[in-house]
C-alpha cells in the first residue's frame, strides 16, 4: 500500500462494502456488531484516520445541528429558539429538526444532520442510550438539555428536577393539601444516572410526599395534553380523587384541567391543578397555572454558549445543572375543607 490508507483500502481489508464502512465509522443505527468488529479491526490494523483527515479537508461548516423530541410540548420548542436566538450574531446557522419521543428516530434525526457536516450538535431531552451518545461526542463536539448524569466526553444542561418537584410539594402542603397526585411519564429504560428529567422530577415528589409523611400517588401517563387529560381522568374517577394533581409538565397540566373541567369542577375552588416548565401558556389570563421555571430560556443559551466552546477547541466536560424556580400562580389554593 503506497501512503496513507483510505477508506476502500479499509473495505478491502474487511471485506466489506465502502459504504458499510461510512457506517460503522459514523455509528450508523442498525450495524451489526459482526460487521462494526470487521470494520473497526481493519482500521485498527491500517491506522485509518477518518476523523482527522475529513475536518481537514472539509474545515468548519458553520451549521449546527439541534434535535427535537418533539413539538407537542413547548418547553423544547422554547430551548430551541433560544438555541437559534443565540447564534443569530455568529456565522454558525442552527439546522432544527424533530426526532420524536423514540430513540430510534432521533438517532436517524441526528444522523442526518451529521450527513450534512455540521460542525456540533445539541440533543434536547434524547432518550439514545448513553454508550451511543458518548460515541457520538468522539466524533463531534455534542451538548445533551434535559438529561442527567457527567458524561466523559460530552457537556451537559439539566435543571435541579429534584429540588424543584420537592418545592412544588411543599407548597401544596402548605396550603393543606394531604392528597396530592403526581402525572409523570416512563422512563423509557434509561439507567441511572442518565435518565431524563423528569426522571428526576418523579423522584423529587416521591421523597416529598414521604418527607412530609405523605403517599405518593403517581399516574404514568405522557407529558401530552392528551396523555394529562387521560391521567386525569383516572385520578378524578377514582374512589378517593385527590385534593391536588401536579402534573409533571405545564402541557400536562391543561389536559388535567380539561378532565377537571368536564366534571364540573372548578380549579382552584374544587382542585388544585399544578405544572411543570412555566412554558408561555401557563401564565395566560384564563390559564393561571401555578409551575415551576426550569428557566428554558437559560439552559437554551447555555447549551448553545457550551457548544461553541466545544467547537472552538475546549475539551474538559461541563455539567451545568439551573436551580428551578417556584411559580405561585391562581390554580393552587388550600383544599375546599380547609375554607
Amino acid at each position: 500500500m503506497n501512503g496513507k490508507p483510505t477508506i476502500k483500502d479499509v473495505a478491502a481489508k474487511a471485506g466489506v462494502s465502502v459504504s458499510a464502512v461510512s457506517k460503522v465509522l459514523r455509528d450508523a443505527y442498525g450495524v451489526s456488531d459482526e460487521m462494526r468488529d470487521k470494520v473497526n479491526a481493519a482500521v485498527k490494523e491500517l491506522d485509518y484516520r477518518p476523523r482527522t483527515a475529513a475536518r481537514s479537508m472539509r474545515g468548519r461548516s458553520y451549521s449546527i445541528g439541534v434535535v427535537m423530541p418533539g413539538i407537542a410540548s413547548s418547553f423544547p420548542t422554547q430551548i430551541a429558539e433560544e438555541i437559534n436566538d443565540f447564534f443569530k450574531p455568529t456565522p454558525y446557522q442552527p439546522i432544527i429538526t424533530v426526532g420524536s419521543g423514540m430513540a430510534k428516530e432521533q438517532i436517524e434525526a441526528a444522523e442526518a444532520l451529521i450527513d450534512r457536516q455540521i460542525d456540533g450538535i445539541i440533543l434536547i431531552s434524547p432518550w439514545m442510550d448513553i454508550a451511543w451518545v458518548e460515541r457520538l461526542a468522539t466524533r463531534i463536539p455534542t451538548v445533551l438539555v434535559a438529561r442527567n448524569g457527567i458524561g466523559r466526553h460530552y457537556d451537559s444542561v439539566t435543571d435541579n428536577a429534584f429540588e424543584g418537584a420537592l418545592a412544588m410539594v411543599s407548597h401544596l402542603v402548605e396550603l393543606g393539601h394531604r392528597s396530592i397526585a403526581y402525572t409523570s411519564m416512563g422512563d423509557g429504560g434509561l439507567k441511572r444516572p442518565y435518565v431524563l428529567s423528569h426522571t428526576s422530577r418523579q423522584d423529587g415528589y416521591e421523597y416529598a410526599m414521604k418527607m412530609h409523611g405523605l403517599k405518593p400517588r403517581t399516574v404514568i401517563s405522557a407529558y401530552t395534553e392528551d396523555g394529562g387529560y387521560r391521567a386525569g381522568c383516572e385520578l378524578l374517577d377514582g374512589d378517593e380523587p385527590p385534593t391536588a394533581i401536579f402534573a409533571g409538565s405545564d402541557i400536562a397540566a391543561f389536559g388535567v384541567m380539561r378532565a377537571a373541567y368536564e366534571r364540573g369542577l372548578r380549579i382552584p375552588e374544587d382542585l388544585t391543578v399544578t405544572g411543570y416548565d412555566n412554558v408561555f401558556a401557563s401564565g395566560l389570563h384564563g390559564v393561571d397555572l401555578t409551575t415551576v421555571d426550569q428557566s428554558s430560556n437559560r439552559m437554551g443559551r447555555t447549551a448553545a454558549q457550551l457548544l461553541l466552546e466545544r467547537i472552538e477547541g475546549r475539551t474538559e466536560v461541563v455539567c451545568r445543572i439551573e436551580s428551578p424556580k417556584l411559580v405561585v400562580r391562581g390554580s393552587s389554593a388550600p383544599p375546599a375543607k380547609r375554607r
